[in-house]
């Protein structure tokens, strides 16, 4: 039996673990990332997010209705100086099927890309073809990615600032060939509360001397941005989250996406409420007259 809790944890871990399991239930319900049958290939890269992502499939794994299997796969990219060693024998202890793959990708970005450049494009190229075809091999049909709902949203301001898209990093999707799915089980989960949950359980974490030494990214910057509105107002990130699983069409610019041309007259959900939502029963303005270069609205009593 896996233990799940650390030493002498209190009530507010409890608290904590409770809700990062709960959130991530309901994302792989809302998006029905798992299904009875499946074989999850879980991508560790030995962060406090992908750690975060085992313990809490495993501890749904051992109550959900359904059976599905699990997978850990390490990539070691053969960087100078990785602990090769600390995954392995971190997943015997928890005696769980695993797969360290083997991959020289360190001296194919650094032969690649310029001294002092940005190597995650290339890198991530890398990774995720080497990924899908250990997934193939394994027989997994689908492999779940660390990422969190902080993520996504940085994704998005990413994507619109470099981009000009209005896209993001999708809960649940199908790979380019069809024949693997990714999910993202960690995609209601806020990356404070991942990041709380990874220090009281003391998980050998990894870092990324590849990426993470490069203090310029991009990806910061926006992090930073993001922090800043979110200690300004708090709860901002959850609410721009929320809104893009709340689209619109109409309200965009896409014409891909709605017949702007073919719009003669708009649709009563198209149109927004007279007068924003001061009156929820009725207008709280009404057209009182009209004489000749003066029209007048009173309010409604």
């Amino acid at each position: 039996m896996i233990n799940h809790l650390p030493a002498n944890h209190s009530n507010n871990f409890i608290k904590l673990r409770n809700s990062l399991i709960s959130a991530t239930g309901k994302a792989i319900g809302d998006y029905n990332m798992i299904e009875e049958g499946d074989t999850v290939l879980v991508c560790m890269s030995g962060g406090k997010d992908s750690h975060a992502m085992l313990m809490i499939l495993l501890a749904l794994q051992e109550r959900a209705p359904i059976n599905f299997k699990l997978i850990a796969m390490n990539l070691d990219q053969k960087q100078p100086g990785f602990p090769a060693d600390i995954l392995p024998a971190y997943f015997e202890k928890l005696g769980i099927d695993y797969r360290i793959v083997e991959a020289d990708t360190y001296s194919i970005v650094k032969e690649k890309i310029p001294e002092g450049a940005t190597t995650c494009s290339l890198c991530s190229r890398l990774r995720r073809g080497i990924i899908y075809t250990t997934a193939k091999k394994l027989g997994a049909n689908k492999i779940a990615l660390g990422h969190h709902r902080d993520d996504i949203v940085e994704t998005m301001f990413l994507n619109m600032f470099f981009g000009a898209k209005l896209k993001a990093m999708p809960p649940k999707l199908s790979t380019n060939d069809k024949q693997n799915i990714v999910i993202r089980p960690l995609a209601y989960c806020s990356e404070k509360d991942i990041a709380s949950y990874a220090r009281q359980m003391e998980f050998p974490i990894i870092p990324c001397d590849l990426c993470g030494s490069q203090e310029n990214l991009q990806r910061q910057k926006v992090k930073d941005m993001l922090q800043a509105w979110e200690r300004e107002q708090p709860g901002r990130i959850n609410n721009i989250f929320r809104a893009i699983g709340n689209v619109e069409p109409s309200h965009l610019a896409d014409f891909n996406l709605y017949d702007f041309k073919g719009l003669s007259q708009a649709k009563p959900e198209d149109e927004d409420p007279l007068f924003g939502d001061i009156a929820k029963e009725s207008e709280a303005l009404s057209l009182n007259s009209s004489d000749g270069t003066r029209i007048e609205f009173i309010r409604n009593t």
